[in-house]
């Protein structure tokens, strides 16, 4: 460590000393929290709070630690005095959207606690609170610092800080709109239909069951007069139409705590066009809406799983069940989770969602692993195309927060195209890259590589009727032998405000040689830029500029297979309720 990076911890550490004593001093005028064995707080500028209890002793020590210099020191404080116990106070039941603050160091539960407790109880209640961390306010709101990582004030979690700002779709690395993150408290406002509903019926609040949704309508000027394919979600151009309506009832499982077993589940229905590109084989009403009929506007079950939390199976393990959304994307088939409104190519392409079991497991802080089974990318276990194809996934999030990895196996099985029930059979690899910068910049890049064998051009079949926004209905060619695709796509996102942010996605590269994915051979980019304003936690404005294009000489896809390029510009609304 050279001598200046030396002195400036020294400096944090000695003003941190000072707040610690003032914090002493202070404690001792009200009640204090009982502390466990050794118990961890994170302070503003990676200042770690350490209190360690023994007999009469108490021990109090601080470590300041410099992320990127990866260097600590460190220093303690030993009062060899019996410190008279207050009774312990501990929080009322919270509802859903309720967070604990941070001076109420007590675990989360589902009903009150006597204001008083017996010494042995003050003992088992602090011992729950091992490995984890409580986050105070964060003083750099609004300002560009470069090492400390946001987390909602008094979040008790038992995982990394969250590393990203709230101004963003969500402040986790990929995956937490997509599965339950171990550790990661439920941390989503109450919205307006909540509210409603559990003051109908407070049972609902008691058993921590949500019920909500939102409207996305959206409108566009595109280039192209009849089809914006193989941009989605859009299809249409120059009209005003509702992308998706969401209906969703939910209950998170309680995944901080690691006493005991606990349980959820998801059920969210889509309504609008976008169920073109979430339509499942076998899920009904959209598989017959889409595959058969070629309608424009659906309604489709895109999420209905269970969940299963077990605590004791390394530092915990989440086991899913039913039709959820595939795992490792960036993007994800629901509005809020994106961080702009259309989507890139290659995600246009990929698995949307499974219908199996898929268990995450939590081996400490930075790695999770995953397995599981399905019947196949996008298909439902009794459906004619249904095949058993396995998961393998891997997901690293480093100790300094600033970059995570994950990827693996998405899907694979035989490989070969499921002629019988005309349907895809992606065997499908993916790597995802975040990285941040600081609390305002961060980038997301994606990669995948896709393959099958004897399969059809223009992949899974649509028997309906030729439509104006999609004529290309009916089977392609039969491809025989190996058809592949690959795809890499990077978002680069830069918050302004804490309502605004700009996102770039300079990146999104689609090759597909054969026309397996597309319908036409050829290799295809597109540019895009969005601001996105939140005008309140319910009300989100996305405005966008997009142009893309084929990169050869040939290709022409846009346009119902007329257009070699497309330039749109549109915006879409996301109202909760």
């Amino acid at each position: 460590m050279d001598a200046f990076k030396l002195c400036k911890l020294v400096v944090v550490f000695l003003k941190r000393s000072v707040q610690l004593l003032m914090l002493c001093f202070f404690a001792s005028l009200q009640t204090r929290p009982a502390f466990a064995e050794q118990t961890t707080i994170i302070l503003p500028m990676h200042t770690i709070l350490q209190a360690s209890k023994s007999g009469d002793a108490t021990t109090i020590g601080i470590t300041v630690h410099d992320i990127t210099a990866g260097q600590s020191s460190s220093a303690g404080l030993t009062a060899s005095t019996a410190i008279p116990q207050p009774p312990i106070t501990t929080l009322p039941a919270t509802t859903p959207s309720e967070t604990i603050a941070p001076s109420a160091i007590a675990t989360q539960s589902g009903t009150s606690q006597p204001e008083t407790q017996s010494p042995k109880d003050s003992t088992s209640e602090a011992k729950k609170l091992k490995g984890r961390v409580v986050v105070p306010a964060n003083p750099y709101r609004g300002v560009n610092n470069s090492s400390t990582p946001f987390a909602p004030e008094g979040t008790l979690r038992r995982a990394l800080p969250a590393p990203l700002d709230p101004v963003f779709p969500s402040t986790e690395y990929v995956g937490i709109a997509s599965q339950i993150q171990i550790g990661v408290p439920d941390q989503d406002p109450m919205f307006p239909l909540e509210k409603a509903i559990y003051k109908a019926c407070p049972l609902l609040a008691e058993c921590r069951i949500k019920i909500y949704g939102w409207a996305n309508p959206g409108v566009d000027y595109s280039t192209s007069r009849r089809a914006n394919t193989p941009l989605s979600y859009f299809t249409v151009p120059n009209r005003i139409e509702l992308d998706q309506l969401i209906f969703r009832a939910e209950r998170i499982p309680d995944t901080v705590q690691n006493e005991h077993m606990d349980w959820g589940f998801r059920t969210t229905w889509l309504y609008g066009i976008d169920y073109r590109w979430t339509t499942s084989e076998g899920w009904y009403p959209a598989s017959n809406e889409l595959l058969k009929h070629n309608q424009l506007y659906g309604l489709d079950p895109v999420e209905l799983y269970g969940l299963l939390y077990i605590p004791k199976v390394a530092k915990g393990m989440v086991l899913k069940f039913g039709r959820y959304i595939s795992p490792p994307d960036i993007e994800a088939q629901l509005a809020p989770d994106n961080y702009l409104w259309t989507h890139s190519l290659m995600f246009t392409y990929d698995c949307y969602t499974q219908t199996g079991l898929l268990a995450s497991i939590k081996l400490n802080e930075s790695w999770m692993v995953q397995a599981g089974i399905s019947a196949g990318a996008d298909i439902a276990p009794w459906a004619k195309s249904a095949i058993p194809t396995a998961t393998a996934l891997v997901r690293w999030q480093s100790h300094n927060n600033k970059d995570m990895l994950y990827g693996g196996v998405n899907s694979i099985n035989n490989g070969q195209f499921r002629l019988y029930g005309e349907h895809d059979n992606l065997q499908q690899f993916n790597l995802t890259w975040f990285h941040r910068f600081n609390r305002r910049f961060h980038i997301a890049t994606e990669g995948y590589f896709l393959y099958t064998f004897n399969a059809l051009q223009g992949g899974t079949v649509n028997n309906g009727p030729p439509r104006n926004f999609d004529t290309l209905t009916g089977p392609g060619a039969i491809l025989p032998g190996f058809s592949d695709a690959a795809g890499i796509v990077s978002y680069w996102n830069y918050k302004v405000t804490d309502r605004d942010y700009i996102s770039l996605r300079p990146v999104d590269y689609l090759l597909d040689p054969r026309g397996w994915r597309t319908g036409f051979p050829g290799y295809y980019s597109s540019w895009t830029m969005g601001w996105i304003h939140r005008f309140s936690d319910l009300l989100t404005f996305r405005p966008e500029i997009r142009y893309e294009r084929a990169l050869d000489n040939y290709s022409a896809p846009w346009n119902n297979g007329q257009r070699r390029y497309q330039f749109t510009i549109g915006a879409d609304l996301i109202q909760r309720f």
